[in-house]
Parts: structure tokens; C-alpha cells; sequence
């Protein structure tokens, strides 16, 4: 009998030491997210189609889609997984600080939302932005206009702005966030968003994928405009949802 106590307790320590132990913000190295990314295309039921632009109809029927999908937690061993054409980005959640810009982003990504999306703006030392699917359309002008349908109330935290955080763009309306979003490159120019953004994830893996994509040349889109436009197209091929 003691024999049997002493086996049943050994394995509940392992497993509470085994969930202390997880750490879901620690830094992954190149190859596990090289990894993960595979995990991720080989969980894909359907073939991925080439990028292409898409029409009015075409995203309004994915609009329409979206508005039917059912919102699920996200659990904090849950990653998104964004293969860019520069490399792919892994990034973890704070679904207890931000539960329903998190619930957002993962329904997003389900309905292939990002899929092809470009990161249609980059200012130098401060964040790279992307997330709009007005991006995928002939008209390079509404860029930045865009939403899926929804607005988000805000869920300011507190958790700082700084390199590497995954933040929810807005208009002035501080209910106005929609699939916008950005990823910061310095704590020195994103610190007065803190308490004004909504901070709902962090980079984990692919930072460096983030700082190459962050010096691409950028040029105002018309005269009198912010030169945040990069001059050659950066984009999500593909966004996928994983447990690790």
C-alpha cells in the first residue's frame, strides 16, 4: 500500500512540475519554430492555393463566413504560426489579458482571414502593421481601411509595448479594433501606447524574421503622406492556429 502511495504521489508531482515548468513566453530557437511551422502545414486538410487579388464579392463572402464561425478560448499552450515571405513568426497569447482580441485573432486566422494579407505599413523603430484584408483587393489606396466586420471593446492591460509585442491597431474610437493589428520593434518608441492599445500577444519565435521585414525601404503612398508605405510587397502566405 505504501509502495502504491508513494508511485501515486511521485506522478502527481511530476505532472504539477511538468505544467510549472512550461513557460509559454520563452524564446524559441530557429529550428523549433522551423518545427512548429511543419506540425502546422502537416495538420492541413486542403491544399494551399497561390495568392491572388481578390475581388468585392470575394471578400465579402469571407466577411460573411466569419460572421457565422463561433468564437473559442485560446488556450495558453495554443500558438499562431504566420509564414511570411520572409520567414515565419510564432507568436504566444495572453488570453487572461485580453481574452476576446485573442478569441478574434484565432477565429481570424481559421477562416484563412490573413492568408495573403500584406504588412501595409512600417515605421522605422517603432512597429511593422498588417492584419487588413483590403490589402488583397486592386486598390492600393484603401490599404489600412479595412476590417472583418466586427468592432472589439477595448482590453487595455497591463502589460507593456516593447519589441517583439503583438498589439491591436484602432482608430479614435477606443472600441474601434477590428484585425488590424501590429508587431513592435522598440520599447523606446511604443511605450506611450501603453493603457491605449490593447496588448493580446508576443512574439516567440521568428524576431528576426520581424526586425528583416522592419528594413525594408518604405515611400509616402501620395505627396504629404507618412513614408510607411514598403516599396516591395511583405505578406502572410499563410496563418495557422497550433497547440504545442
Amino acid at each position: 500500500m505504501r509502495f502504491g502511495i508513494t508511485i501515486f504521489t511521485l506522478i502527481i508531482l511530476t505532472v504539477l512540475f511538468s505544467c510549472e515548468k512550461f513557460d509559454p513566453y520563452e524564446p524559441l530557437s530557429n529550428e523549433t519554430v522551423a518545427e512548429l511551422l511543419q506540425k502546422a502545414k502537416s495538420m492541413k486538410t486542403q491544399p494551399e492555393e497561390p495568392c491572388k487579388t481578390l475581388t468585392f464579392t470575394e471578400i465579402n463572402n469571407l466577411l460573411q463566413k466569419i460572421k457565422t464561425m463561433p468564437s473559442e478560448p485560446v488556450d495558453k499552450k495554443e500558438v499562431a504560426i504566420l509564414e511570411t515571405n520572409f520567414g515565419a513568426v510564432v507568436i504566444a497569447f495572453y488570453p487572461d489579458k485580453a481574452p476576446k482580441h485573442c478569441e478574434s485573432f484565432k477565429k481570424l486566422i481559421k477562416a484563412g482571414y490573413f492568408d495573403c494579407t500584406k504588412f501595409h505599413r512600417i515605421v522605422k523603430d517603432f512597429m511593422i502593421q498588417g492584419g487588413d484584408i483590403l490589402t488583397r483587393d486592386e486598390d492600393p489606396y484603401n490599404d489600412g481601411t479595412g476590417n472583418p466586420g466586427y468592432f472589439l471593446p477595448a482590453e487595455f492591460n497591463d502589460i507593456p509595448h516593447g519589441a517583439g509585442i503583438l498589439s491591436m491597431a484602432r482608430s479614435q474610437d477606443i472600441n474601434s479594433a477590428g484585425s488590424q493589428f501590429f508587431i513592435c520593434l522598440t520599447r523606446e518608441r511604443t511605450k506611450h501606447l501603453d493603457g491605449k492599445y490593447t496588448v493580446f500577444g508576443k512574439v516567440i519565435g521568428g524576431m528576426d524574421v520581424i526586425n528583416d521585414i522592419a528594413k525594408i525601404k518604405t515611400t509616402a503612398r501620395q505627396p504629404g503622406m507618412e513614408p510607411s508605405t514598403p516599396v516591395r510587397d511583405v505578406f502572410i502566405q499563410k496563418a495557422y492556429i497550433i497547440k504545442r
